[in-house]
């Protein structure tokens, strides 16, 4: 943790509620590991503080500002520009206070979503090619969107998105039409109940991800899987939920054979050090942050 000084530059974390997050732990770790006069403090801001907050980042020349629920898809109105998979997924969860060619911010915003960099910088740091493959994905929330939208735009050749037909069923057909339109990925949205279309694409899928809460509290004990065979044992199996680090779903794939099976806890370590990234400039050492948080 640094020292506090008058040179100290502020990277806030905009959210509520907020108090339980970890954010600050992770980030203020990496600043001091890179020699960086720099804190992350989290900031109760909901929609309606939102403009203000917003407005805070520029006036006090703050780097940034990580942004997460209820605010990921609204704080575009205020902001200059919006990275490109931001904008397709509809969720920014990154803030960044460009800087002149002299590193000085500008007080020009721009928005960024890293949950899709980090899922699939998570997948290339365990040497995993996913250019050309085929994705099975569960889920339409901001991770989900975030997640389909990046692989597309980084070469995924087709996505099957499932989820149940709830409210967000309708979200998942603008996701898919939005990476039909506008990448060379093909993307198709179905029915989670669909029992025997999930097992089919499954079984010519090369990448299968839940980007749903099942699996962690208070649905430790469920699946969307219904049992091992839907499985191939080198179907390459990711989960976004990192408490508990091994799902249902997980031990269900470790049961059929598959022999990669990954939880949420490399998305979260590396969309935390591509936003480091943004907010610095700087690097981050992978290897002592994991050993720091206990990432195996």
């Amino acid at each position: 943790m640094p020292n506090i000084s008058g040179h100290t530059e502020l990277v806030g974390l905009m959210a509520y509620p907020i108090r339980h997050t970890k954010s600050p732990a992770t980030h203020n770790l990496a600043y001091d590991i890179n020699g960086d006069d720099v804190v992350q403090l989290a900031f109760e801001v909901d929609n309606d503080s939102l403009p203000a907050a917003v407005e805070s980042i520029r006036a006090l020349k703050m780097l940034g500002s990580n942004i997460s629920m209820p605010n990921k898809t609204v704080v575009h109105r205020y902001l200059d520009e919006v990275d490109e998979a931001a904008r397709l997924c509809g969720a920014i969860n990154t803030v960044v206070n460009l800087r002149d060619e002299n590193g000085r911010v500008t007080g020009k915003l721009k928005g960024y979503n890293t949950d899709g960099m980090g899922y699939w910088q998570a997948m290339s740091a365990e040497g995993i090619d996913y250019h050309g493959r085929k994705l099975v994905l569960i889920g339409t929330g901001g991770a989900a969107a975030a997640i389909a939208v990046r692989g597309a735009l980084d070469g995924l050749s087709e996505i099957q998105l499932f989820n149940i037909k709830d409210d967000f069923y309708s979200r998942g057909e603008g996701i898919a039409a939005t990476i039909n339109a506008h990448t060379g990925c093909k993307a198709a949205m179905n029915d989670l109940s669909d029992l025997a279309l999930l097992k089919a694409k499954m079984t010519e899928a090369d990448i299968f991800c839940d980007a749903t809460g099942v699996g962690m509290d208070p649905m430790e004990d469920l699946s969307n899987i219904p049992d091992p065979s839907y499985f191939r044992k080198d179907l390459i199996v990711t989960d976004t939920v990192y408490v508990p680090s091994e799902t249902v779903m997980m031990k269900q794939a470790k049961e059929a054979g598959c022999t990669k099976v990954l939880n949420g806890m490399g998305m979260m370590l590396y969309q935390a050090l591509i936003a480091i990234e943004l907010f610095t400039g700087k690097a981050t050492p992978v290897d002592y942050m994991k050993e720091k948080l206990g990432i195996c």
